[in-house]
């Protein structure tokens, strides 16, 4: 029983720091790249055009209906069958990303379409164009309809980053693997970093409820 604490709290801080340093910005820099897809996405599908609304839904399709883990085996191990080797870090970043982008596209496509259309006249009214109105009025709105499922796709994105052990990055879920491999201590390790998910995620969603709060607060003035 000794020797399991102590193996708790040894691995605990290499566990943690793998978090932080790993599958922390590994969620982070994948999400920010993701939404810049999802936003064009669904302006893409909004946009009138049925060649760009074709071409968004067929890219939304494929995201949408094959597996996280499929995509990364097809770029990090798939790639250098036809040439293209990927290193698992930007292997995981071009994955996540894509995958983020495809199921955000339909968060952001129904925030702005929420929008009232007489936003749109408005704009256009105080001689605005199209792209000024959207980015000025109609994107600012729909931010705030947005932002709770946004939220909601970042926190299982955080989760989802265990994945990325699959590829050999080196995040948190990785770091328990190869403690266990010295120790054999399966149970101890992999409930240890399942807990450290649980307290990001906890905290996360704290952040999350915050957010909603002042945004709430600001459309109730």
């Amino acid at each position: 029983m000794d020797s399991n604490w102590q193996l708790f709290l040894d691995s605990l801080w290499p566990l943690t720091q793998a978090a932080i340093t790993a599958s922390i910005p590994l969620a982070v820099i994948s999400f920010a790249i993701g939404l810049a897809v999802a936003l064009l996405m669904a302006l893409m599908r909004i946009s009138g055009s049925k060649v760009l609304s074709s071409v968004a839904r067929v890219y939304i399709s494929i995201i949408r209906g094959t597996p996280l883990l499929v995509q990364l085996f097809v770029i990090f191990y798939g790639m250098p069958s036809i040439g293209l080797t990927i290193d698992p870090w930007p292997s995981a970043i071009i994955v996540f990303s894509l995958n983020t982008g495809g199921y955000c596209a339909e968060i952001l496509r129904a925030a702005i379409l929420s929008v009232p259309a007489g936003q749109w006249e408005a704009g256009y009214t105080v001689g605005m164009s199209r792209t000024r109105t959207l980015y000025r009025i109609i994107l600012p709105q729909a931010a705030r309809v947005a932002v709770p499922p946004l939220s909601n796709s970042f926190i299982s994105l955080v989760k989802d980053t265990s994945l990325a052990s699959i590829i050999l990055v080196g995040e948190m879920f990785r770091k328990a693997q190869e403690i266990t491999a010295v120790t054999f201590e399966f149970m101890l390790l992999y409930c240890t970093a399942a807990g450290i998910y649980w307290v990001i995620c906890l905290l996360l969603s704290a952040l999350q409820n915050s957010l909603e709060g002042r945004l709430e607060k600001h459309v109730a003035k």
